[in-house]
This record gives structure tokens, sequence and C-alpha cells, in this order.
């Protein structure tokens, strides 16, 4: 299964994800972190994924590649991340075929009603369960 996680600005969010994710024991994963900018990229990459690109082609390009795209809510929302996701990039990642596993954050003033507030650490932990 190939799993795309998609960051933004410092890479924390996917880090911690790619992290718990090589930590479940499931070989069956590839990961790849692709990051908005080079330092989410990094940042994943040292989280353990297996591979990473980064900026809107590789994200336009790779988001049509993969089974599962994980990270948080502000990847289908444009300009969000203070600018780092482009319209052109919200869309790929909207209108892939990958199934989408999104962290509600609030980074891109979008609130889902009825939606629980929990801990970051928590969200992943389901995003891990899940998947």
């Amino acid at each position: 299964m190939k799993i795309a996680v998609i960051d933004g600005k410092g890479g924390g969010i996917g880090k911690s994800i790619v992290e718990k994710l090589r930590n479940s024991n499931n070989k069956n994963l590839e990961i790849i972190g692709l990051g908005t900018n080079s330092q989410a990229t990094s940042a994943m990459l040292k989280g353990g994924a297996n591979g990473g690109a980064t900026g809107e082609n590789a994200i336009v390009w790779m988001s049509q590649q993969v089974d599962i795209i994980v990270g948080p809510m502000a990847i289908i929302a444009a300009n969000s991340m203070m600018g780092e996701v482009t319209a052109k990039m919200a869309e790929s990642i909207a209108s892939s075929s990958a199934k989408k596993i999104l962290l509600p954050t609030s980074q891109c003033n979008i609130d889902i009603v009825g939606v629980e507030d929990l801990q970051l650490k928590e969200l992943i932990d389901r995003i891990i369960k899940h998947i």
C-alpha cells in the first residue's frame, strides 16, 4: 500500500504521522513524504518516509499515484498554510481517487461541526488505527 503524507510549514504533523506509521509494524506500507516546502519534506524523511518530494508538481503528480493521502485538512483548501497550498495542489488532492484521511485542524479557518476537539496526538493515533 502506497501512502502519501502531505504537510507544509515545519512538517511537524507529517513527521509525527510518518513516525507512527513506521512504528505500526505494517511492512506493506510505502510511505512518501510530500512537502509544500523542503523543510516539511526533510522532516518527514527524518521521520522514516521511504521517499520524499517537494512542491506543487510533486504533490499534484504523486496525489494521483497513491492509495491513501494523509495530512491536515488544510491540504484540500487553496491558499492555506500561509499560502503554501496552491489551488492546483488542493484540487489535485481533493479529486484524487486515493482515500483521504484528514486531520481536522483549524489551520485553514475551517471548522467541522460535530467533530470532537481532540489533542493532535490522539488524532494521529486514530489515523494510524484507521489505516
